[in-house]
């Protein structure tokens, strides 16, 4: 039987197009412009964004690390949070842009012939996204003020999370989980999306990580490695722009004029170092293992506490 299910297999071109590369120095620019004049913290948010770019898709909490190195390099455009969670969308956008022939091939499944291989395929995968994304939608709606106002202020969570999460990792590849049932998108089943999605709900702790947590939850409901993670970045597209455009409204309030140009500049920054990272782990994964991850979150974990400890945090 042909396998049409849809695929995360890697872009058949070896570099970027370069109409994607175009408006990426057109964005970056542009937001330069808008947020360099009088803003002498505009290299802390090329730094964040950077951050935020790489970690978002590594299973090692991209909201960790942004808080860690806010605080480190003393960036005081945090907004209550907001920056830190405003600059996902860039992270949003670039897992779009880099499955967009995807995503167009399955919008074209799905309005086409609704019984074919290909259009059972995608509606599988995206019922399973919806089902997958509730959980954490729940719980976050209903606890945004307490995880923003005591867990976004304590390193010591932060640096327990990674370090639990880190043995978690470590844990799995001692002990896998059973033999791997579902290899395809196309074949995630209702139950396998939300077990993901109830594992995900841990990465609303600072330093969990949402990759990190919904990889481990795919691995424990039978996906394997590379279908975990793939699962993990369609996830991500309602995950973190439903949690941005939230708290984006609960905080327009407190957000100044010139405010936008670095929100802009951070998720501009973001973007294009998300994409680049997203080809970057795909290629990793298809030939190691957690391993690395696992003992660089706990080495990371420690290292926080210890600079908690003397005051530096």
């Amino acid at each position: 039987m042909p396998n049409h299910s849809p695929q995360m297999a890697l872009p058949s071109r070896p570099t970027v197009p370069v109409s994607l590369i175009v408006v990426a120095v057109v964005a970056l620019l542009a937001s330069l412009a808008i947020a360099v004049p009088g803003d002498p913290e505009w290299w802390k948010v090329v730094v964040l964004g950077i951050v935020q770019g790489i970690t978002e898709w590594l299973p090692i909490s991209s909201t960790g690390h942004l808080l860690i190195v806010a605080d480190l390099i003393g960036y005081s455009g945090s907004i209550g949070g907001t920056f830190e969670i405003f600059i996902q969308v860039g992270t949003v956008l670039s897992v779009v842009a880099f499955y967009a022939h995807d995503l167009l091939a399955q919008g074209r499944a799905l309005l086409g012939r609704r019984t074919s291989a290909e259009a059972i395929a995608a509606r599988r995968l995206w019922i399973g996204v919806v089902i997958a994304a509730v959980p954490a939608a729940v719980i976050g709606v209903a606890f945004r003020d307490f995880i923003k106002a005591v867990l976004f202020e304590t390193p010591q969570v932060i640096a327990g999370a990674l370090i639990f999460g880190g043995i978690v990792f470590l844990l799995i590849e001692r002990f896998p989980p059973r033999a791997a049932s579902t290899h395809e998108l196309g074949r995630i089943t209702p139950l396998q999306a939300l077990g993901v999605g109830v594992a995900q709900v841990f990465a609303l702790i600072p330093g969990m990580s949402r990759s990190g947590s919904s990889i481990v939850g795919g691995l424990l409901a039978g996906l394997d490695r590379k279908t975990a993670t793939a699962f993990s970045f369609y996830l991500s597209i309602p995950v973190l722009g439903a949690a941005t455009l939230v708290d984006l409204l609960g905080s327009l309030d407190q957000i100044q004029p010139a405010d936008w140009g670095r929100l802009l500049l951070g998720a501009v920054v973001a973007m294009i170092v998300g994409y680049l990272t997203i080809g970057w782990l795909l290629r990793y994964i298809a030939r190691h293992n957690f391993i690395a991850f696992g003992l660089y979150r706990i080495v990371v974990g420690v290292l926080i506490l210890l600079l908690a400890g003397v005051g530096m945090l």
